[in-house]
């Protein structure tokens, strides 16, 4: 009940909104306008200050599908170059529009575009956000696997063709960028591009998502990307990963059971991009047709590329160095350039002063930026500007804490890789013993091998990106993990290029998976840097199903208890081990729960394995004589760190 004071107060206002509503106009009354609501039809608020202008446009596809693109306009920009990055995570995400500089309200690695000056346009590919049409994850290119007069390749054409005509404050030049996903976007448009189209850089690109990138590697599936298909297939939009009962990743898919039993209990199982996946566990030409490093090879544009990766990418850390490879296998290293950072997944557009525990002298992101990818655009996209090019590779070393220029590259020694085989007693040497022995070990599919120390969430950025150059200790004691190593070195061992593992093994049961892992052991007391005393730093990993050791189009049951040979190739090393170091080799078969658990049996599919599938396997590690495992790597001498 009012009180009172309450009672006159009220009495006063309302007496003083009658005599007011006697006196105002409709406009000003507290009813609604005649015809209308609260919603003008037309509401732009001056924002004093503004240093840019935003632009949401509906550019029209050759097909009459509209896709929604963003530009980003400095004040008083003339003559400016287009910086074009397509995307399936919401173009209008990359501009907040609530600050008022540009730069500020932009990603870190998007400041050097917009402080040189650059018109920025961020657009949803088709199905997604703002966009019209049908999303299909990394739809395939006009071909067998896409029947349509569309793809992302004549999406971009068409925008880029738009933008360069309808951009009155741009020069009519249009470079393209992106990382990941939206890498794989800037190979697509390289496959037939738009002569206005003059430069791109593809940053950790989705080039081949059966052999390294995403999906799986070398055959085996990467279950964290079960949450991603939730997240990206289940809406237009943004979707929620996959719900969690528990803390610790590990144990949820261990109970889970296989990667098709986890997809149905969550129903992941009912999206058609998982379902695509499972019925192609094997490299068959479904992802053949769609293996952008011999696509791009088999139609080079002459447009000047940087394929970029970082050297711990935890993601693609395929894509860049393999079409790079491709082309120039085919002469084309002119044209393109291969940038390989000390960085996780997509670390280029933030910053780079640190990896996990490994500390660098700057800013290595922002001086890739700057010094490489922007003097690179600007020399191909302004006109007059001053002339800029790279070596064929340009790749950092860890070691010296700086880049290294290759004019050509790599630079191996005459006869290739050299071989550092395994000996007994878990030693390593230059030497091939001249008697066989065998190490066993018993791999449990109840208790796989951890990627990284547990509980383990996906979801948790700073151990996701850098889990690996995790410190290795933390499984080096168990029985089901191998680890052979030389002595101190007495003298630097500079390794450059792509090493391999070529085992010999022999296992109980009808199918198996390998992990190898070539490591820098750190001296046991560093005064310099007590943080890294001792350290078991990966230098490169990787992991190989065993049923592809014929090909990975020809999958084929294991011979129980018969020795067979594993070769396969690890991703890229340019980096120095230390005297007092040591250099080891760490061998196990499994990786989990990143990576799918092997029955250990032969299935047809493995992604659909039973609880009672798997099953415990014997597995033993032949070397010397005419069974001599090995790492083979890329070791040189007296390489220059000049052009």
């Amino acid at each position: 009940m009012f009180s009172n004071r309450r009672r006159l107060k009220h009495l006063c206002c309302s007496l003083g909104a009658v005599c007011l509503h006697a006196q105002a106009s409709p406009a000003q009354s507290g009813s609604p306008p005649r015809g209308g609501g609260d919603i003008p039809a037309e509401w732009r608020p001056p924002v004093p200050g503004r240093d840019y202008t935003l632009r949401d446009q509906m550019i029209s596809m050759r097909d009459g599908v509209k896709l929604h693109t963003v530009i980003a306009i400095p004040n008083g920009i003339r003559n400016a170059p287009i910086l074009l990055e397509r995307t399936p995570y919401d173009a209008s995400s990359f501009f907040d529009k609530s600050k008022i500089h540009l730069r500020d309200g932009v990603f870190p690695g998007d400041r050097t575009w917009i402080d040189a000056g650059y018109i920025k346009v961020a657009q949803d590919v088709r199905g997604k956000y703002g966009s019209e049409g049908i999303y299909m994850m990394t739809r395939p290119p006009i071909g067998p696997l896409n029947h349509s007069d569309t793809d992302d390749t004549t999406d971009a054409w068409d925008t880029i063709d738009w933008l360069s005509k309808h951009v009155p404050e741009a020069n009519g030049r249009v470079g393209m960028i992106g990382s990941s996903y939206d890498g794989w976007t800037v190979a697509m448009a390289l496959l037939h591009p738009h002569p206005a189209l003059r430069v791109a850089a593809a940053e950790s690109p989705m080039i081949d998502g059966w052999m390294g990138d995403d999906w799986f590697q070398h055959g085996a599936f990467r279950q964290i990307n079960l949450d991603y298909f939730v997240e990206q297939t289940s809406h237009e939009g943004h979707g929620d990963p996959v719900p969690r009962d528990g803390q610790d990743d590990y144990q949820t898919f261990l109970d889970a059971g296989s990667p098709a039993a986890y997809a149905t209990l969550h129903g992941i199982d009912k999206l058609p991009w998982w379902n695509r996946i499972l019925a192609h566990p094997s490299y068959d030409a479904f992802w053949q047709d769609q293996a952008l490093d011999r696509l791009v090879a088999a139609h080079p544009s002459h447009v000047p590329t940087i394929w970029l990766e970082g050297m711990w990418d935890q993601e693609d850390i395929y894509g860049a160095e393999h079409v790079w490879e491709a082309l120039r296998a085919k002469g084309l290293s002119t044209d393109n350039h291969l940038v390989i950072g000390p960085w996780y997944h997509s670390q280029i557009n933030g910053r780079g002063e640190t990896l996990g525990p490994l500390r660098w002298r700057g800013d290595t992101a922002e001086d890739a930026r700057s010094r490489m990818l922007l003097p690179f655009f600007d020399a191909r996209l302004r006109p007059g500007a001053s002339a800029f090019d790279l070596p064929a590779a340009t790749i950092y070393n860890p070691a010296t804490d700086s880049w290294d220029h290759f004019a050509e590259w790599p630079r191996v020694e005459k006869g290739g890789l050299t071989a550092f085989y395994l000996q007994s007693g878990f030693a390593l040497a230059l030497d091939r013993t001249k008697t066989s022995d065998r190490d066993d070990y018993v791999s449990d599919p109840a208790k796989p091998v951890p990627f990284e120390a547990l509980p383990v969430h996906f979801g948790d950025h700073p151990t996701w990106s850098s889990w690996l150059v995790q410190d290795q200790r933390f499984v080096a004691t168990r029985p089901d993990v191998l680890s052979y190593e030389t002595p101190r070195l007495t003298r630097p061992l500079r390794l450059s290029g792509a090493p391999e593992a070529d085992l010999f093994a022999a296992t109980s049961g009808t199918d198996a998976d390998f992990v190898v892992k070539i490591i820098d052991v750190y001296p046991a007391d560093d005064a310099d840097q007590p943080t890294t005393s001792g350290y078991e730093l990966p230098l490169s990993l990787s992991i190989f199903r065993g049923r592809y050791r014929a090909g990975f189009d020809r999958p084929s049951p294991i011979p129980a208890d018969i020795t067979q040979e594993y070769r396969f190739r690890l991703p890229i090393i340019n980096d120095t081990i230390l005297p007092g170091h040591r250099l080891m080799v760490q061998i196990q078969s499994t990786l989990f729960p990143l990576y799918d658990r092997n029955p250990q049996v032969f299935l047809t599919n493995p992604l659909t394995a039973t609880s009672t599938d798997y099953r415990k396997a014997s597995v033993s590690i032949l070397h010397g004589g005419n069974t001599a495992s090995a790492v083979l790597l890329p070791v040189v001498q007296n390489l220059p760190n000049a052009r």
